[in-house]
């Protein structure tokens, strides 16, 4: 059972994007318009896609977005190994800085990643968002 990361299609996070996400929405709610411009990355377990992040880069900065762990796997270390990775990643590309939209509820979860909060907050569909970065 030992997890495995590895580059993917964007097709291939939506079904985790849908079910972690937006449930309730269409599952063309969770693809984002320029998906083909990021990279894709899952954690695997036992060959089951189980958690994924996208990664768009853009004049030495990137952001990750849509990163969601099937809920039976979460609190278990695997989102967490993911993002480490996430990061890793970004700094062989010599990134500077690397932020998210966080969900607000989500926030102590991305401290532990050396990530912080600015002030720029915004609500979709019903959910606090906040910007979070860190300077790598």
């Amino acid at each position: 059972m030992t997890p495995k990361i590895i580059e993917i299609t964007a097709d291939a996070t939506l079904l985790i994007r849908h079910q972690v996400m937006w449930p309730n929405k269409p599952i063309d709610y969770v693809k984002l318009p320029k998906d083909d411009e990021g990279k894709h990355y899952g954690l695997f377990l036992d060959g089951k896609l189980i958690s994924v992040i996208s990664l768009f880069v853009n004049s030495g900065e990137a952001q990750f977005r849509k990163f969601a762990t099937l809920k039976i796997f979460q609190g278990k270390g695997y989102g967490s190994l993911l993002l480490k990775e996430i990061m890793l990643i970004a700094k062989k590309k010599s990134i500077t800085r690397i932020w998210c939209n966080a969900r607000l509820n989500k926030s102590d979860f991305y401290t532990k990643f050396g990530m912080k909060e600015t002030h720029k907050t915004y609500v979709k569909g019903g959910i606090d968002f906040i910007i979070m970065e860190r300077f790598l």
